[in-house]
């Protein structure tokens, strides 16, 4: 029916009053013959509001003569009509069609430049880098290469570690990020170390040598981030009488590495349920005694004087506290606090869904329970494990895939800080 409706007015439509003896009738002999017509609306005094499709109109007129039925058209509407305005006004036209066109090119420059993340570096530095790349105001957007602008404002500016440039309409946004020079007591030359089993997603290295590469797996201990920084070895030309090249060697250099290295990283957990589960477990009750002890003799202060058992099963706890010294002598006194909690035998009878669902839920918290804080959580796979003896137990294992930084630092053996 939708479709119907726009092709209508794709193709030019009208709306008609139908009056006479019988509109209804009008109406149905149109709809029999494949005409097609919607929006039919009566109105008190028998007039009957129709809309049809240009190309219908002529057959309307033999549906007129047949059922006695006058119709005029009222309005008309769609595509055919507006091109028949729009031909007439063709200044109009000409203007909406410069409009447009003036719009689309103003859209498809660079109007404003925001450079944000520089604390210590003057945005002006940035935009002259930017601006020798081609990043400039009135710059055509596809004409910006982001990666050579990237590229171009590391090279000329050495206090940043980083940069992004992002496109978004009319705005340019460069993000920078500088260098951290270390304090004095952050100088001593380390290393950044895998603490546990991942597999590289991304390195960002603000000081020293990335180690590693995306897609790598690293175990705890490998060194992702070097703080050791090899030279440079420039050969020169060989000289006259065949002369081996001198090769001019730097001292290796032993730096504070700094920088984060995430890493996709797997915790497993895994928990069983009985589908039936007896035992014994707390009831809230509880009684307490206390008593004061000297050497080999005990006296009740209060609780239970005959020293029965004052559950059919219980726990204990105690609580001995001894009496302090006076001039370093030290008094065979203790008051001593007994609190006994009962104990009660229980049976919890569950369907295979149930200690599913429960078996989960404890392998899900052991998994999530060696999680640091900053880990994002990517997938979780739940996978039940089949046992001979499934009809008794539900045995469940969750695995969680986070990504997390994983780096930490570890001092370099035999170095010393500058």
């Amino acid at each position: 029916m939708l479709l119907l409706r726009i092709m209508s007015c794709l193709q030019g439509y009208l709306v008609i009053h139908v009056t006479g003896d019988a509109p209804e009738r009008f109406v149905n002999m149109a709809a029999s013959r494949g005409i097609y017509l919607w929006d039919v609306e009566q109105l008190v005094n028998g007039t009957v509001i129709i809309k049809v499709r240009l190309k219908d109109v002529h057959a309307l007129r033999h549906v007129a003569r047949r059922t006695r039925c006058r119709f005029r058209i009222r309005q008309r509407s769609g595509l055919p009509f507006y091109a028949a305005v729009l031909r007439k006004r063709r200044a109009l036209t000409l203007g909406a069609f410069l409009f447009l066109i003036i719009l689309y090119s103003l859209s498809s420059v660079i109007w404003f430049i925001e450079v944000k993340g520089n604390e210590k570096l003057d945005s002006s530095y940035v935009l002259q880098a930017a601006a020798q790349a081609g990043l400039r105001r009135g710059a055509l957007k596809w004409n910006i290469n982001s990666g050579a602008v990237e590229e171009k404002i590391i090279e000329q500016l050495p206090l940043l570690s980083w940069s992004g440039v992002y496109i978004k309409g009319t705005r340019a946004t460069i993000e920078v990020a500088e260098r951290i020079v270390p304090d004095d007591e952050d100088r001593q030359p380390v290393h950044i170390v895998a603490k546990k089993t991942g597999v590289i997603k991304e390195v960002l290295v603000l000081n020293g040598s990335q180690a590693v590469q995306e897609g790598d797996t690293v175990s705890p201990g490998q060194v992702l981030i070097s703080g050791e920084i090899l030279p440079v070895v420039e050969e020169q030309p060989p000289g006259e009488e065949g002369k081996k090249p001198v090769e001019n060697v730097e001292p290796v250099r032993f730096v504070h590495a700094m920088g984060i290295a995430r890493a996709r990283v797997w915790y497993e957990g895994y928990s069983e349920v009985s589908l039936v589960e007896t035992g014994q477990r707390l009831t809230g009750r509880q009684k307490t005694r206390v008593s004061i002890k000297f050497k080999s003799k005990e006296i009740i202060l209060s609780g239970n004087q005959n020293q029965n058992e004052p559950f059919a099963a219980y726990e204990t706890k105690t609580f001995i506290n001894k009496a302090a010294e006076w001039r370093n002598i030290s008094l065979p006194v203790e008051l001593i606090t007994v609190k006994y909690f009962e104990l009660a035998d229980y049976r919890v009878e569950r369907s295979r869904a149930e200690a599913r669902r429960t078996a989960e839920e404890q392998a899900y918290a052991a998994a999530v329970e060696g999680m640091p804080a900053d880990a994002v959580i990517q997938e979780r796979w739940v996978e039940e494990v089949e046992t001979g003896d499934s009809d008794k137990l539900a045995r469940v294992k969750v695995v969680i895939e986070t990504v997390e930084d994983i780096g930490e630092e570890s001092h370099i053996n035999g170095v010393s800080g500058s």
